[in-house]
């Protein structure tokens, strides 16, 4: 099962960017949540890095139904079960193993695991996989990695995560082997720590209007 294997349009065809998000209180999960989809990006990961993570996912899943709220960092069997008890409707890890893929795959639910390198990328075709997280994405190569991966591996499609931001996703985006991006610059620190949820919607809107060339 890949990022498309699931019924509807694949996680990464449903807005230019993920926005990836840490939580620290899951009281802030349903009112950022609504911004982020009121903005026009309804697919959020909520990386499981903090003790709230669980609790966010399981109050977006309950409380912002437009929202398709996934789960990131997910490292393990354990985690892939607890984020699919909490809600997440897709999953997101950083890297992979055959075991991490096995557990994936057994959550039915869908995923993209994370690449950096053309020999991870062919395994996972191997594989059957064809949708994958590109990752780090700047300190991997960036952009000139990933436009050279595109004609011998024409089957793989990427989201590309780490160091992407408002100055370089559309170059990002431009490429034709991404279909998505994902960052946090939609959620700067001092808009989370005051709850400006307005200027979370708006940045949100900023993001979603991003389109590829082709």
């Amino acid at each position: 099962m890949t990022a498309s294997a699931a019924p509807g349009p694949s996680v990464l065809d449903l807005a230019p960017v993920i926005p990836v998000v840490v939580l620290e209180d899951a009281a802030d999960a349903v009112p950022l949540a609504r911004a982020l989809v009121d903005g026009g990006l309804p697919a959020i990961e909520v990386t499981l890095r903090t003790p709230a993570a669980h609790e966010a996912i399981r109050a977006i899943a309950a409380e912002v139904p437009e929202a398709v709220v996934g789960a990131g960092t997910v490292l393990g069997a354990a985690q892939v079960r607890t984020a699919a008890e909490a809600g997440a409707r897709f999953l997101v890890s950083p890297g992979w193993t055959d075991a991490l893929l096995a557990a994936l795959r057994g959550s039915g639910l869908p995923f993209l695991p994370g690449v950096a390198t053309a020999s991870e990328v062919l395994g996972l075709l191997e594989r059957g996989v064809t949708e994958m997280k590109f990752f780090p994405a700047e300190a991997a190569g960036g952009l000139p990695y990933l436009k050279s991966l595109a004609s011998p591996l024409p089957r793989a499609r990427f989201c590309p995560t780490g160091g992407i931001g408002a100055g370089n996703a559309a170059d990002y985006l431009a490429l034709p082997n991404v279909a998505c991006v994902g960052g946090t610059w939609m959620l700067p620190p001092d808009a989370l720590s005051a709850r400006d949820w307005d200027r979370v919607r708006a940045l949100a809107a900023e993001a979603a209007a991003l389109r590829t060339a082709g």
